[in-house]
Parts: C-alpha cells; structure tokens; sequence
C-alpha cells in the first residue's frame, strides 16, 4: 500500500509520461508535491522501486520506467508515444556505458528550434547512438534542441530528442512542425476547426496559431536524452 505521497508522486510521473514523453525534473516534482528539499523525493522514487511501482532501467543512467499504478488509480488516456528513456536527476553517479548490443544509429539532423523556428532541417549532418529499445518499426532520426521553449516539459536547451517520422499527429503530442515550408520547430500541435495551434511549454512563449496548409508535421517525439559533463 503506498502513502499519499508516493501515490501523488507516481501519479505525477505518469501523467507527465503520458502527457509530454518526458519525465518531470526533481524540482518539478518537489513543486507538484509542495515538499521543502529534493531529499523527499530521492525517499519516495526509492519506496516506489522498492514496491515494484517504478524501476531504474540497467544501463541508462538516470532513467525510471512505470511498471505500474494502484489498482484504484484513474490515469489519464495516454497519447500516441510511449517515451523509451525517461530522463531526471535521480543521483546515481554509477553510470555505465552502453554495451555494443545495446546500441544502434540514428541520423542526426542538426538542430530544431524549442524557441523560435529556426530554417527547415534536411540532411543528416552526423550519426548518434541511442539505445536500441529507442529504435523502433518507423523511421527514426535524432535533433539537437535550440531553446528553451519546451522547457517545462523537460526539454531543454542542448538536449537530443528521438523524432518517429509521420505526417499526422493526436492533438497534445509534443512534433517537429514544418512552417510555411521553411521554418522547423518543436511544438505541442493542437488541432481546432481550420486552425492549428503550435504551443509552447514555457509560459515566456506565446502560442502561434495557423491555418492548416501552412503546417507541415514531420515527426514525433519518441524519446529523449542528455549529456551531463
């Protein structure tokens, strides 16, 4: 049986999986639960593992997984992604390389606005390694964030996001948005009538509104991960 504070917490994490397809930052987490110190929130992730709700994933630092929610949960409907790494500070300094099996390559085609568009993305300027369980049926490429205008849904600015390439989208999914063909940003796309509105997570941003031929998506966020130097 979990305590109210580590059923807030799980249901905070899942719903931020759900909704974004990244993990909410320890001090977005500390905030949600209205706690004084992140030491809180080390206790909880580590009562949530003990008790099977959640697990660190082998070999990707910092990384937790949702194994599953109390039966009287009532989780919201999840979007059309399932984020494959899931990245926070959860303060394990034992990280440990990828092992060649468990890595494959992905073209990286520079970088996308989280900020103001920035010109339109085409060819790969160099490959990555990601995970393999990042690598799925669809075509997959990699982009490097410029900008922090996603920054509340735990993309920041230098962080590499895995795009699924389609040309469709649910309202709510987190896209790479081509813009009167010539401008690529990362968006949140929400459809309404015969507008398409391309919204920021960061309230210093303005939502821009369209018309739907001036909107282009080109892929999916699918995963996300970060260097720490």
């Amino acid at each position: 049986m979990l305590t109210k504070k580590q059923y807030e917490l799980l249901m905070f994490i899942d719903h931020s999986l759900r909704e974004s397809g990244v993990s909410p930052s320890f001090d977005e987490m500390k905030d949600a639960l209205d706690l004084k110190s992140k030491s809180g929130i080390h206790r909880l992730i580590t009562g949530l593992e003990e008790r099977g709700f959640i697990r660190r994933l082998p070999h990707r630092a910092r990384a937790l997984e949702v194994l599953k929610l109390p039966e009287n949960a009532h989780s919201t409907a999840a979007p059309s992604y399932a984020p494959n790494v899931i990245k926070g500070d959860f303060g394990s300094s034992d990280e440990q390389p990828l092992a060649a099996n468990d890595a494959a390559e992905i073209p990286l085609l520079g970088k996308i606005a989280a900020g103001t568009p920035i010109e339109a993305i085409s060819n790969p300027t160099n490959f990555v390694g990601v995970p393999s369980d990042m690598v799925g049926r669809g075509e997959r490429y990699a982009l490097e964030i410029d900008g922090d205008s996603m920054i509340e849904a735990g993309i920041h600015d230098g962080d590499t996001v895995v795009i699924e390439k389609c040309d469709n989208a649910e309202n709510g999914t987190i896209v790479v948005a081509l813009v009167d063909d010539s401008e690529a940003t990362l968006k949140r796309i929400r459809k309404k009538g015969d507008t398409i509105a391309l919204e920021p997570a960061n309230k210093d941003y303005e939502t821009r509104i369209f018309g739907p031929d001036r909107v282009q998506v080109q892929g999916k966020l699918v995963g996300l991960f970060r260097t720490y130097h």
